[in-house]
């Protein structure tokens, strides 16, 4: 007999067991060997055969709004099993069960009397079976969602208050509880097999065997709507706690998921709710979320630690940061990789949660310009993205940004095959191909895609645009005159149609006054740069290029007061008008003048460069995020300020930069300098005008002193190089100025004035033939030069070809004529 009671009391302690693990099926094996071993045990028989029959419907269908009809029709012969059962043995899991069915009934009246009956909030919850401490954690999140549901019985503020108070606190408790409950049964299940079969996806349980896996939807929703509450109500610090508090419980392997989404949100609450001034830090942060009311509470083990041993982050962004990074890894980790349609859902789910975590992580890494970063978040994203339009366009928009502009075109390529008519891409891919991978080709066939695609409207006027500007840069790359003039006519006519199609376009205006200017058809491209201004009158490029026209006009003056007055007044840090200033006050004010403008111009350097970067004592003094965000402006300022984007003068400006990076390899002597390399490029530039005005001026000395000054900054030029030979050319040693030419033109072979000066010192030193035909190539690089034709028409001259020099300073007279202070070929040629 005792044996006996031995075996039924050993019954009974598995099926708690497998009850608190929620394995069912089990359950109701050994249910029923219960009635053959007692006839006392039938009725804990039925209740656990109707308790496991609830739990594997509700696994099936879950409480909700929508699913609340059919639980009212086939939850009711559950209900009547449970009553009977009730009648025969009173039970408080028979009564929480109850409320359980009653809420997945919507009739949230019912499940609030229920566990008012059994007396909820005085229950204890201590030294109590797991089971039981699940189903009161899970009453606990029902009590509060049935609260919600309720309408408010009155409108006093201070009622409604005791009510959102009564709601936190049952969803705290829940929480509390349910999270308490799970690291207990991990660790009693620690070195026992797994029975997890239940995969929780988005509030969706697909049930295999049991539900040993997940808090459940009930008390995922409480647990994540208690620090919410918080927020809504205007308590910011308590509501940020509660996340933390959340996040700090001791992790098991059913709250991975649920600890994503806590991280997630609270990411998410710290960078569009919390502003520097109102972020606690986690040191002084404070719980505050204890109920008085609520006695005998468990609470979930927390990880803890010394403070000197763990990390804690010092500001809004950095916390942001980590719990977005772990978020991700999270997601990355849990993500469904298989395509089968049973799996579609949890697939969908899984995608969703990752792709909400990557656009946080943007905002967060932006803010920073950690694009490099931002683009490996994006990569480890692309496993389980295949044909998701949205992280493909956003992983090409990183790499656009990390600078990564040929792995970027790649990818865009592939948002192309998802969406090959959408005209954003298609825009994007040819500014690549324009900007930066000088493919004009194929970004002149992007462009008539979109032309093709848009049908009609502004994207149409875009299209057009940049059409008009891929033939424009296209001309470039022409040597025979026949093909410059097609080139010229298609650009002028696709310009031309988006200025047509939308009159209020600025940068149409702009490209199409461009245009003409290069054709030197002056009055129409001031018609048009005047048309630009009235549109958008502080658009740098268009002040720079009526500057331009004024000067080709022979009115240096009225050019020197635009820039003095309105460009620079918009622009007053713009190193390219700055530039250009200098030039016009060479002409208006003289040399001596000009000088001047170049100390200016280094001073501002100093403040706006150095300064900025702290270079005397090293960048590592500014933090990560502002030394950042300066590279990212002075990246962006570079692409504003270029010069040109010709494929030759990059190609030459790659050259420069890897034989710079050779010379400083060999030479210990030559220093690498911190920062980004363009403003070291404009320190470079301010010294060689130094010193073409030292020349103009005959003051050698300082001329030699302002190159030295340049070389040992970026020691490898074509610029730096030609000036050298400007500088031996004015001492009169022909053999070292030439040198001086042809290494500049080999660094960049259409560098027009180092040509120009090489063909007049081999003129000087006897080699015409040779002088003719380097003056020839410059003129067929650049037509529009005047300086090309005069010098070519002097050394034809002393060949006696004097027709042929006649023609040639003829053209050089034309051309003169229209000849601005800068050329207008070093304007930027940009996409909108």
């Amino acid at each position: 007999m005792a044996a006996k009671s031995r075996h039924v009391t050993r019954l009974e302690s598995e099926i708690d067991k497998f009850r608190g693990d929620g394995n069912w099926a089990k359950v109701l094996d050994l249910a029923k060997q219960l009635p053959s071993k007692s006839s006392h045990l039938e009725t804990l028989a039925k209740f656990v055969q109707v308790e496991s029959e609830l739990e594997r419907y509700l696994l099936e269908n879950p409480p909700s709004e929508k699913n609340a009809s059919k639980a009212q029709t086939e939850m009711v012969d559950i209900q009547r099993k449970l009553q009977e059962v009730l009648s025969s043995e009173p039970q408080q899991d028979i009564i929480l069960l109850q409320g359980k069915i009653a809420y997945a009934m919507a009739d949230y009246q019912d499940a609030l009397a229920k566990y008012t009956d059994v007396g909820l909030d005085n229950l204890n919850v201590e030294n109590v079976p797991l089971r039981k401490v699940k189903i009161i954690g899970e009453a606990y999140a029902i009590k509060g969602l049935s609260l919600e549901k309720q309408p408010a019985s009155s409108t006093s503020r201070f009622k409604q208050q005791e009510r959102e108070e009564q709601i936190i606190a049952c969803f705290e408790r829940s929480g509390d509880i349910s999270l308490f409950q799970l690291q207990e049964r991990q660790q009693k299940s620690k070195n026992q097999g797994t029975s997890a079969v239940a995969l929780q996806s988005g509030g969706t349980w697909n049930v295999v065997d049991s539900d040993s896996t997940g808090v459940g939807p009930m008390v995922e929703t409480a647990i994540q709507r208690s620090p919410i509450l918080y927020i809504r109500n205007g308590e910011l610090s308590k509501g940020i706690g509660r996340f933390r508090e959340l996040l700090r419980a001791v992790e098991t392997r059913a709250t991975q998921g649920l600890r994503q989404t806590l991280a997630r949100q609270l990411a998410e609450v710290l960078l569009r709710g919390v502003d520097e001034s109102t972020y606690v830090p986690m040191n002084n942060m404070t719980n505050g979320t204890e109920s008085p009311t609520m006695v005998r509470q468990l609470k979930p083990r927390l990880y803890s630690g010394s403070p000197d041993k763990l990390y804690v982050p010092s500001d809004r962004n950095e916390e942001a940061l980590l719990l977005l990074l772990i978020s991700e890894s999270i997601a990355n980790r849990e993500a469904v990789l298989n395509r089968s349609h049973d799996l579609n859902d949890v697939r969908l789910h899984t995608f969703h949660n990752t792709t909400a975590v990557c656009d946080l992580l943007t905002i967060a890494l932006v803010r920073r310009a950690q694009f490099d970063m931002l683009s490996e978040t994006f990569e480890r994203a692309m496993k389980f993205s295949f044909d998701e339009f949205h992280i493909w366009y956003q992983f090409a928009l990183s790499l656009i940004c990390a600078n990564q502009v040929c792995r970027a075109f790649l990818v865009l390529k592939e948002c192309l095959r998802l969406q090959p008519t959408n005209a954003v891409i298609l825009l994007l891919a040819a500014k690549l191909c324009y900007e930066n991978l000088h493919l004009y080709s194929e970004g002149i066939e992007f462009s008539q895609q979109v032309i093709e695609s848009v049908g009609d409207g502004p994207m149409l006027a875009r299209g057009y645009l940049t059409l008009g500007i891929g033939h424009s840069l296209q001309i470039d790359e022409c040597r025979l005159q026949s093909e410059r003039q097609t080139c010229q006519r298609k650009a002028l006519n696709a310009l031309i149609k988006s200025v047509e199609l939308d009159k209020n376009d600025y940068l149409a205006l702009y490209h199409l006054a461009m245009q003409y200017a290069l054709l030197r058809q002056i009055p129409e491209a001031l018609k048009h740069t005047r048309a630009a201004l009235s549109l958008r009158s502080d658009h740098l490029h268009s002040l720079h290029l009526l500057a331009l026209l004024l000067s080709a006009q022979k009115q240096p003056q009225k050019a020197l007061e635009l820039i003095e007055t309105s460009a620079l007044a918009e622009h007053p840090e713009n190193f390219a008008l700055l530039m250009t200033k200098c030039r016009l006050e060479e002409v208006v004010f003289g040399a001596e003048y000009a000088i001047q403008s170049c100390h200016a111009m280094l001073e501002l350097w100093k403040k706006k460069f150095c300064d900025s970067f702290e270079m005397d004592e090293g960048l590592e003094r500014i933090p990560t995020e502002h030394r950042n965000f300066m590279q990212l402006q002075l990246a962006e300022q570079s692409d504003r300020e270029s010069v040109s984007i010709r494929g030759e003068t990059i190609a030459a400006s790659r050259i420069e930069h890897a034989l710079s990076e050779v010379a400083s390899s060999l030479n210990s002597s030559v220093q690498a300098k911190p920062g980004p390399l363009v403003m070291w490029q404009r320190q470079v530039q301010i010294w060689l005008r130094l010193t073409e005005l030292y020349l103009r001026l005959g003051k050698l000395d300082c001329a030699q002193n302002s190159i030295q000054e340049a070389t040992s900054i970026h020691p490898i030029s074509h610029a730096l190089s030609h000036m050298r030979g400007r500088l031996y050319e004015e001492k009169e040693e022909l053999a070292e100025a030439k040198a001086c030419y042809e290494n500049a033109v080999a660094i960049n072979p259409c560098h027009v004035i180092s040509l120009q000066h090489l063909g007049m010192v081999l003129h000087k030193m006897g080699n015409g033939r040779m002088a003719e035909k380097v003056l020839r190539d410059a003129v067929n690089i650049d037509p529009m030069s005047s300086v090309s034709w005069f010098t070519l028409g002097r050394v034809l001259e002393t060949l006696e070809d004097f027709e042929a020099s006649v023609e040639c300073l003829t053209a050089s007279v034309g051309l003169e004529a229209t000849t601005p202070i800068v050329p207008f070929s070093e304007l930027p040629k940009m996409m909108p």
